[in-house]
This record gives C-alpha cells, sequence and structure tokens, in this order.
C-alpha cells in the first residue's frame, strides 16, 4: 500500500484522471495509457481509491473533537513475490504515468524519483490473507488456458466403459504435450519457495506463540480489570448505523457485479482510547498469525469466496482501512460472513467507531443484521479504479483448473479416477 495525502485543490483533477483510466464505471482498461495494469505478469489486483474523512464527525457521540484528516491517495496492490520488487517493476515500465498520478499528491516535485518516492510511503498490512499462497498469476492463466483447451476438445457423448475414460485421457494428455511444444499452451513448473520467506515465516510461527507465552501471566492478572473494561464500553459506547444515504448506495452498485468478482474498500475509526487500540492491535497480529499459518488454502474461516484482504492501520492507529477482493454478489458476501463468521467480525471490527452493540465481544453486533449492513454500506468507499488479472475467473474455477492440471500431469489413474477427472472438463 502506498499512500500519499492529495494536494488541495487538485482532488477534483485527480479524480479525472483516475476515471480515464477505466473501460467501465471503477474497472481498470488493462493496457490504460496512465498505468498499464495488464503488463505485470506478477499482479493478481490493484486499487487506486480516494479516501477522505468524511466520517470523523461520528467521534462526537463519543465525547471527543474529531480531528481534521487530508484527503489521501491510496494504490494497493496484490502481487507475487517481493512487494518491493513490484514496486521497482511499476516504476521502470510506468514510471510516467504514476508520475502523473503522484504529481496531485503533497511531496511529489516535477522530476522525482517515482520509486523512491513509493518506498518512501509504503505501509505494511496489520494482517493479511491470501486464499491460496503460492498460486501465482501465471499457473491461474496457463491452468485456465489448460481447462479451455481439454474442454473444447473431450467427447461430449456417454463413454461404453470406464475403460474409455483412460483411453480418452491417454489422447488429452498426448494433445496437450503437442500444444506445449508447439507453444500454443504453457505449463510452466512453480518457482521454487525463496529461503528468506521460508525462514521469516517460520521465524513468525515460533516467535508469536512465545511472546504469547511470555505475557500470559500478566494477561491472567490483568483479565477481570480487561472483562469489567470491555462490558462497560460495550454498554455505553454509542451505535452508529443510520441507513446509507441512497446516493452513496447508487454510487456503489454503479462499480459492483461488472465481473464474477467485486472489490472492497471500508474506511472508520478506531473505538477512542488507548484499551481499544491495544486490544485491535492484539487481536489483529492474531489475525495476522492465523491467515499466515492456518488459512492458506481456500478459507478465512468457512469463508471461501475472498481472493485477498488485508487491514492496514492509518493515523496512529486511530482508523483502519480494510479490503478485499471476492467473488458473488455484495449481498452474498455479507450474508457469508454474518452466517459462518458473525463472530470474527464482531471480534476485530467492533472496536470501530458506531459498530452494533456487541456482547462479551463475540456475540451480537453483526448478528443484528440489518443495523450490521447499514455499517458496513456507510463505511464502504468507492474504488475508483480496480484491477482483476484475470476477468471472469471465480476462486472454484481456479481450484478445478488446478485439479484438471495435477489429474492431467499423474502417472497413472484409475478407470474410476479417469472418469472423475474428464467430467472437470
Amino acid at each position: 500500500m502506498v499512500v500519499a495525502p492529495v494536494v488541495g485543490g487538485k482532488e477534483t483533477a485527480l479524480r479525472a484522471l483516475l476515471a480515464s483510466m477505466n473501460s467501465a464505471p471503477g474497472i481498470a482498461d488493462p493496457r490504460n495509457a496512465v498505468v498499464p495494469f495488464g503488463a505485470f505478469e506478477g499482479l493478481h489486483f490493484a486499487r487506486l481509491v480516494v479516501l477522505d474523512d468524511a466520517l470523523q464527525v461520528d467521534m462526537k457521540l463519543y465525547g471527543v473533537e474529531p480531528a481534521r484528516l487530508p484527503t489521501v491517495l491510496v494504490f494497493i496492490g496484490d502481487c507475487d513475490g517481493a512487494a518491493d520488487d513490484a514496486l521497482a517493476d511499476l516504476a521502470q515500465r510506468a514510471g510516467p504515468g504514476l508520475a502523473r498520478i503522484f504529481s496531485h499528491c503533497e511531496g511529489f516535485a516535477e522530476g522525482a524519483d517515482v520509486l523512491a518516492w513509493m518506498r518512501a510511503r509504503d505501509r505494511r498490512a496489520a494482517a493479511s490473507f491470501v486464499n491460496w499462497v503460492g498460486r501465482s498469476v501465471r499457473q491461474v492463466r496457463e491452468e485456465s488456458a489448460l481447462q479451455r483447451a481439454l474442454s473444447a476438445r473431450v467427447p461430449r457423448e456417454a463413454l461404453a466403459t470406464p475403460a474409455d475414460a483412460q483411453r480418452v485421457r491417454s489422447e488429452l494428455v498426448e494433445h496437450v504435450a503437442g500444444e506445449v511444444l508447439a507453444g500454443r499452451l504453457a505449463l510452466t513448473p512453480p518457482e521454487p519457495t525463496p529461503l528468506g520467506w521460508q525462514l521469516r515465516k517460520l521465524a513468525h510461527l515460533i516467535a508469536v506463540p512465545l511472546l504469547s507465552l511470555a505475557a500470559l501471566p500478566f494477561v491472567i492478572v490483568l483479565a477481570p480489570f480487561l472483562v469489567w473494561q470491555l462490558r462497560a464500553l460495550e454498554t455505553s459506547d454509542p451505535e452508529i448505523c443510520p441507513r446509507p444515504r441512497q446516493a452513496d448506495l447508487a454510487a456503489l452498485y454503479e462499480l459492483e457485479d461488472r465481473d464474477t468478482t467485486n472489490q472492497y474498500t471500508a474506511l472508520g475509526a478506531v473505538k477512542p482510547g488507548l484499551f481499544r487500540r491495544w486490544l485491535l492491535t492484539a487481536l489483529l497480529a492474531f489475525t495476522e498469525y492465523a491467515c499466515r499459518h492456518v488459512y492458506t488454502r481456500g478459507f478465512l474461516a468457512r469463508v471461501q469466496t475472498i481472493h485477498f484482504a488485508h487491514w492496514f492501520f492509518f493515523d496512529d492507529k486511530t482508523r483502519v482501512v480494510f479490503v478485499s477482493n471476492y467473488d458473488g454478489s455484495h449481498q452474498g458476501y455479507m450474508d457469508d460472513f454474518i452466517n459462518k463468521v458473525g463472530w470474527g467480525l464482531n471480534v476485530l471490527f467492533s472496536n470501530g467507531v458506531g459498530w452494533p452493540r456487541t456482547r462479551w465481544l463475540v456475540f451480537g453486533g453483526s448478528r443484528i443484521e440489518q443495523s450490521f449492513k447499514y455499517f458496513q454500506r456507510r463505511h464502504q468507499v468507492p474504488t475508483q479504479v480496480w484491477y482483476k488479472a484475470y476477468p471472469g475467473l471465480a476462486l472454484v474455477e481456479m481450484k478445478r483448473n488446478h485439479r484438471i492440471r495435477e489429474g492431467l500431469e499423474r502417472s497413472t489413474m484409475s478407470d474410476a479416477d479417469a472418469l472423475a477427472w474428464l467430467r472437470l472438463l
């Protein structure tokens, strides 16, 4: 994430420039002249979004005078490999276009080093979820092309015997081998995982439990006070869940359901006081741990429709930005969370200003369905530019395509397995 305040008086021109990058409202043209996202092989998703401080007024209901915060431009990319390498690639290939965008931001002078400027404003996520760790853009595209090639060639009539499945599969394997040899298909072997990445992950896997264990005696001693403080705040914090304005909803609707995947960007203030700030910091640290070591193969708890999701702290941890890319409709996305992991929403987002009232951190909250849906829509921000590297592909199809490739590359297969594999096509 690259974050930069927008120069006063330049927001309108910036929004016009961002709109020129789109082929449809909010949907980036992958070949646009400013930042041709489609030229970057390792970029899964990207977005450019303008964030303001409109909801800071809610702080008045907590007896806090809201701080005046600058409007900022945010660039977020989900990429293969190291983030710094992706920034360097962006600066090299799209430097002039990025300079046009960032010229609307504070601190960017004419002729500035775009890469150095972005690096200085790059922010690390407090927590990140990746649906399938290790699945690259290249893999997604190659396996999709493989599925299309096989689907076009597989016979559609019923097979006379189970053994016929073996014959058909052998013919398809031979056909793919010829296509690969001719250069019409590619099945690139996965790149080895960098040793440094593995070591950092192992260190994180061990360090967080050790630190938690060291802190456990203090938590036990303080538990009665912490529980009392939590319940006192839960019973006194105001709910702020009015029906969103129709004009705001219309602006969001215009950007949605233009692909099998949708984007979500939300911004909100953390409830005032050190208790909420420290609690949310700890909870996001545990969320990061779970996403990094547990939820790495298609699931975020029981939710299976999210490609990527990130939580970022802003303004000295007084605000949080949440972004995600998910399959299906917005309504289905919200219902998925309510029905499958509503407690998880409460644990994190109940620390945000105005969240529907919770009990003991996990009960209530998102279970108060209408209030929750009003809250999340009110905090959602229109995303001016959004890019997806593989339009039309949902996670369920990526999983199927990978199973097709695995079946193709198996040396032997039973008649029943061969028939099941053909049904995938």
